[in-house]
């Protein structure tokens, strides 16, 4: 009996603390409408435009100031506005993505026009950096492919007699 008085009153004092905290929250109203949206469906909802964007900045390692400027009289980002050129890179490189899916791996969209499941995305040639290195890979000599024992591997000793 004695127990669950004391976890009564510690789930109460805890209920209590909670409900202090989230009054003492600031108050936010309906999320942003988004706006000019170029190659994402303009009816898509914000919680799902933000994971988007989210995953864009993640597979890219930036941060939301790398595609968009912050408003000085604000002091808000602006993500309206299209004054920085990575903005444009960005909607380029997703219309590049949604192409390849669609040709390549018939990716289907579900009834905002999202493509619902992808073969290619950000993440496939980013890699979690801004600017990807393009490498070329080195030339083989020989029949082709790489020298048996893998990356690394000593050369074989040469034939006998030689």
């Amino acid at each position: 009996m004695m127990i669950s008085k004391k976890l009564a009153i510690s789930a109460g004092l805890f209920g209590v603390m909670a409900l202090g905290i989230a009054a003492s929250m600031p108050q936010q109203g309906p999320p942003p409408k988004p706006q000019n949206l170029k190659v994402l469906p303009k009816n898509i909802p914000f919680k799902q435009l933000d994971h988007i964007m989210d995953m864009w900045a993640t597979s890219l390692g930036v941060h939301c100031n790398f595609c968009h400027v912050r408003n000085e009289d604000t002091k808000k980002m602006d993500f309206a506005s299209d004054a920085k050129p990575e903005k444009e890179t960005a909607r380029h490189m997703f219309a590049m993505t949604s192409k390849i899916n669609k040709k390549f791996f018939k990716a289907e969209k579900d009834s905002l026009g999202m493509v619902m499941e992808s073969s290619v995305n950000c993440y496939t040639c980013h890699h979690g950096t801004a600017h990807p290195e393009v490498k070329i890979p080195e030339r083989q000599r020989g029949p082709g492919g790489p020298p048996p024992g893998g990356a690394g591997a000593p050369p074989p000793p040469p034939p006998p007699g030689q």
